[in-house]
């Protein structure tokens, strides 16, 4: 008789149906389903999509949900992943910094007493030309006006009557005298001071390469000369510059004759520099308050389809 090989086959065999069974149900499927409930299925159990569920399953990350629920395998998001809230506090390190409601009332209240200084000396340059023989003269020479950047007080030329002669760098003894006492009445102010040379647009013809570009800081630097002559500190000197045609008094007319000027700017003074120098009594440094820091992005946590997908 045959031997008895048990039935061990029996149970390799039904393995395998029931692999067949599972993969033509797997092609019955995929044929049945549509692209956008493919696309939906493949997005569920892909931990790397952009929209990965709330309701996130054991696909959905490492360790999946965070609680189990009545939705059965599924895992709510009971403590969802959020942004961090600024509590508007300084944080160590921070670099950002913005200028308090008190120092921006203490910059308002400078400005304003500079403007008041501004004014008094500008009434007090015109009130020593008209009152001086010499001068009164040279009143029509001088113009004094109060700008954003400072007291601006400008010689300048007039046709026929010029300040400098022509192409030359030394002064005319008249405009000494003036300038002495521009330099006069300016050397009570704490501002630093700006000295710019100016030219008409005038070609200046040199075989060396002598320009209006070194006319006019020559011219600039000759008033420097004479503005320490009177006293005024070297240190209160900002910069000395030659501007040649490059900002026209009379910008239709580049060869106008009041092109052709010197600009004492008295430069408005920093917030800084007015309390060091005790223009607020005893407060020391001004008031500065940090910036709260931008807040750092803490990344979004994944949101995902239900997977609720609906076969035919």
């Amino acid at each position: 008789g045959h031997v008895h090989h048990g039935g061990a086959w029996k149970v390799a065999y039904a393995d395998f149906v029931t692999a067949m069974m599972a993969f033509f149900l797997l092609l019955w499927l995929l044929n049945v389903t549509t692209n956008e409930a493919k696309d939906i299925i493949s997005n569920y159990f892909d931990p790397t999509h952009p929209k990965v569920s709330q309701a996130t399953s054991g696909a959905g990350g490492v360790m999946g949900g965070l609680s189990m629920t009545k939705e059965g395998a599924m895992a709510e998001t009971s403590q969802p992943l959020t942004q961090s809230q600024t509590t508007g506090k300084p944080s160590n390190g921070e670099t950002g910094e913005t200028v308090s409601s008190e120092s921006e009332q203490m910059e308002a209240e400078l400005r304003a007493r500079e403007d008041e200084r501004f004014e008094e000396v500008r009434q007090d340059i015109e009130k020593a030309i008209q009152s001086s023989p010499e001068l009164k003269e040279l009143a029509s020479h001088l113009m004094i006006d109060i700008t954003p950047e400072g007291l601006r007080i400008q010689i300048i030329d007039q046709d026929g009557d010029p300040m400098f002669p022509s192409g030359s760098a030394v002064m005319y003894e008249k405009t000494q005298k003036l300038m002495g006492k521009v330099a006069e009445l300016i050397r009570k102010l704490p501002n630093a001071i700006s000295i710019r040379g100016h030219t008409d647009s005038a070609k200046y013809a040199s075989p060396n390469g002598y320009g209006n570009w070194e006319l006019s800081a020559d011219r600039a630097n000759a008033s420097r000369r004479l503005l320490m002559d009177r006293s005024i500190p070297e240190k209160r000197l900002a910069n000395v510059m030659g501007k040649a045609d490059t900002e026209p008094f009379i910008e239709k007319n580049p060869l106008d004759a009041r092109n052709r000027r010197i600009t004492i700017l008295l430069l408005r003074e920093k917030l800084e520099d007015a309390i060091k120098r005790g223009e607020f009594g005893s407060l020391k440094t001004p008031v500065i308050k940090k910036a709260a820091p931008a807040p750092t992005p803490v990344p979004r946590p994944f949101q995902k389809t239900q997977g609720n997908v609906q076969f035919p």
